[in-house]
């Protein structure tokens, strides 16, 4: 794309390696690879397994519970890992085979676990939102408040679908618990997960009080999910603390890679004036400020389907903020509204990594699953999206409360 765009304006690429080299020399990045380094340490350390049985035993006491402590739990590990994709090897694994024991069809649960998967890029701490961040210079932490909101939105109509699905079903039920053995095994596993749980409450304490920043607050989660992994749960060991440290380097290469070249081609969209350009266009097109929010909410699901998040993020969000910002629509609403609809795109084929990588840990094809994602789609994040863009409160409210805005 960089090439390409190089080579239409006639712009020197090799002066603007430095742009691209300067921009992402930010203490800000550095949370990147540190979150990505937790998500992979919860993975291996057997934090993840611990959330998973307390919110089972919490939420999931009937069939379409067991739906919704799924749900919860990706919600939970969103606040501590900032990434879908972690919470798909991690939950998925653990989740798949027993909700198919329980009655649920494994396309259905893939569709699921890839939707909810997804409440890690609006959960913060958010890497998606500290990419928004950086490329728009908006304070980090207004941009994870920013995505709260939508978030237990999406996961409160995410249980609402699946309980319906679930009740319009007519497949086996799951058995039944007595209360008194659902308080002891809640007692139980809660036990079990207190130092799992604690991570959200350090990172997002600590970021909220004012005690650490955003990239101090991800190193304080790696350096704690270390010990958790190696001397409460004892499920890491050195072997698998190096595969850790291997697999987080490689994603944060390919993500830097990508994060350079976006940067590239946001500076040569700059020096030709295309936010201006795209502006007068829209404003040619729509004549009025809601006709205009649906373009471009089309545009970035449309160009969620083809791209992956973060370049969606990278490239999009500096082109499209001159058009927000001359319709009135705050930057931190922006964040919102670019949050959800690439949870969105990363869902709907024909891209949809996030789907493909579902497909993978439950075994199944691809074709089967489209269908349940794509209604997932159309009934839960699509009315989370409109929420987000045409309700400014739900996603401003917390920043200014909380004096960010």
């Amino acid at each position: 794309m960089v090439l390409t765009l190089s080579l239409h304006y006639g712009v020197d690429i090799s002066s603007l390696m430095t742009t691209g080299f300067w921009s992402v020399n930010s203490i800000i990045l550095v949370a990147l690879p540190l979150f990505i380094m937790t998500g992979y340490i919860m993975q291996a350390g057997g934090i993840a397994k611990r959330l998973v049985a307390f919110v089972e035993a919490l939420v999931g006491g009937s069939r379409s519970g067991m739906g919704a402590s799924m749900i919860v739990a990706c919600g939970i590990f969103g606040a501590i890992s900032g990434t879908a994709s972690a919470s798909v090897a991690s939950i998925g694994k653990i989740m798949v085979d027993p909700m198919e024991s329980h009655g649920y069809h494994r396309p259905y649960t893939a569709a699921l676990l890839g939707a909810s998967s997804l409440l890690g890029l609006l959960i913060p701490p958010s890497i998606t939102m500290i990419l928004f961040a950086v490329v728009t210079r908006q304070s980090v932490a207004a941009c994870f408040l920013a995505t709260v909101g939508p978030g237990l939105l999406l996961i409160l109509v995410l249980i609402l679908y699946n309980a319906v699905a679930m009740r319009r079903s007519g497949d086996a039920a799951a058995p039944k618990m007595q209360m008194h053995e659902r308080i002891n095994a809640i007692r139980t596993t809660g036990w079990n997960a207190i130092p799992a749980l604690m991570m959200p409450v350090i990172i997002l304490g600590g970021i909220y009080s004012g005690t650490f920043t955003p990239t101090e607050a991800a190193a304080i989660a790696m350096v704690y999910s270390i010990p958790v992994g190696f001397f409460v749960y004892k499920d890491l060991d050195l072997k698998k603390l190096f595969r850790c440290i291997v697999d987080a380097a490689a994603t944060t290469g390919v993500i830097l890679v990508i994060l350079i070249f976006s940067f590239i081609a946001s500076r040569i969209f700059t020096l030709e004036r295309v936010p201006q350009e795209m502006t007068k266009l829209l404003f040619l097109l729509f004549k009025n400020k809601y006709a205009i929010l649906i373009a471009v909410n089309v545009f970035l699901i449309a160009l969620g389907m083809i791209m992956d998040d973060i370049s969606v993020i990278a490239i999009t969000s500096p082109l499209l903020l001159p058009v927000m910002a001359e319709i009135g629509v705050d930057p931190i609403q922006f964040a919102a509204i670019i949050g959800v609809s690439v949870v969105i795109g990363c869902n709907t084929p024909p891209m949809a990594p996030i789907l493909f990588m579902t497909c993978r840990v439950a075994n199944v094809g691809m074709s089967q699953v489209m269908k349940p994602a794509l209604a997932l789609v159309l009934f839960t994040a699509l009315p989370v999206q409109l929420a987000v863009t045409f309700w400014p409160p739900l996603s401003l409210f917390l920043p200014k409360v909380l004096g960010y805005m």
